[in-house]
């Protein structure tokens, strides 16, 4: 599987989503186990997860510990595995997300992550989205302090609009590796962020980059485009799909969602799939 580099760290060009191992609808824990196996298998080394990968805020972390318990069972080494993680979000416990972007807060919950993941300092860690009610340079502060005292090696950012990941560069500098964004077919009103991170030499993790958890599935039949270019291909329109999304910037790192073994395995395929120059026009055509 070929690379890509976020910060200082070479990871592979897929990476894993464990957002659906934890929230409603998750597959009982054994198969989750052996999904994060599997994609360990396919030479997937980026794990994207998040405090609030839970049900509710009893079960904060509950994504954290569940991936932490993955790498310490797979039976190899996995010290070249990059965990990603992120705070400040919430569950409360109804469904719903809400927004904490206190530094404090940050503080406290970026430590509890370290402590959940069991490491020293956290690989890659993210402001999650901000907060409406405490200003940005306010929170990026906090991760700025959480480097400067080692609790993350390297800090990123999530949702974030052109000007925000400006104003977070402007605090970190170089400490800035990451941006992640929704971004897929589906929803390409991040591009002009993606494009930026290019410009800047930021890691760009579209998430839900099938669709997003339930449409996913529709990929095939909505798509025509990339059903017809998977069939030409004899792989997966979920392929082509990460494929095409893996050509618009050498930053690009998308990390599929997954839930079954076969899920993750058919996505880390398309890190080796190289779409041709009349199938990226075609699918551009298609999508403007």
């Amino acid at each position: 599987m070929q690379n890509r580099t976020i910060g200082n760290r070479q990871v592979s060009a897929i990476g894993l989503g464990a957002m659906p191992m934890s929230i409603e609808g998750r597959p009982e824990r054994e198969q989750s186990i052996a999904t994060i196996h599997a994609a360990l298998d396919a030479g997937i080394t980026l794990i994207d997860t998040a405090d609030a990968y839970c049900l509710g805020p009893d079960e904060m972390g509950h994504n954290e510990v569940l991936i932490a318990e993955a790498l310490a069972s797979y039976g190899a080494d996995t010290s070249h595995v990059l965990v990603a993680t992120k705070g400040g979000h919430l569950r409360p416990g109804d469904g719903s997300w809400t927004h904490n972007g206190d530094p404090a807060y940050l503080t406290q919950a970026a430590k509890a992550s370290a402590s959940r993941l069991g490491v020293d300092a956290i690989g890659l860690y993210q402001f999650h989205r901000p907060d409406p009610n405490v200003p940005y340079a306010d929170s990026i502060g906090a991760l700025a302090d959480l480097l400067d005292e080692g609790v993350i090696q390297s800090a990123g950012i999530s949702n974030a609009s052109i000007a925000q990941i400006d104003e977070a560069r402007s605090i970190l500098g170089d400490r800035l590796v990451s941006v992640q964004n929704q971004f897929s077919p589906r929803h390409t009103d991040s591009l002009a962020e993606l494009e930026h991170c290019a410009e800047l030499g930021l890691a760009f993790l579209p998430w839900s980059p099938l669709g997003g958890i339930g449409r996913a599935s529709q990929v095939g039949a909505t798509q025509s485009v990339m059903s017809e270019i998977a069939l030409a291909r004899e792989v997966s329109p979920y392929q082509v799909v990460l494929a095409w999304e893996l050509s618009l910037a050498p930053v690009v790192i998308p990390i599929p969602g997954a839930s079954r073994p076969a899920s993750i395995l058919d996505s880390a395929k398309a890190a080796d799939l190289e779409l041709d120059a009349a199938e990226l026009v075609r699918i551009e055509n298609y999508l403007i």
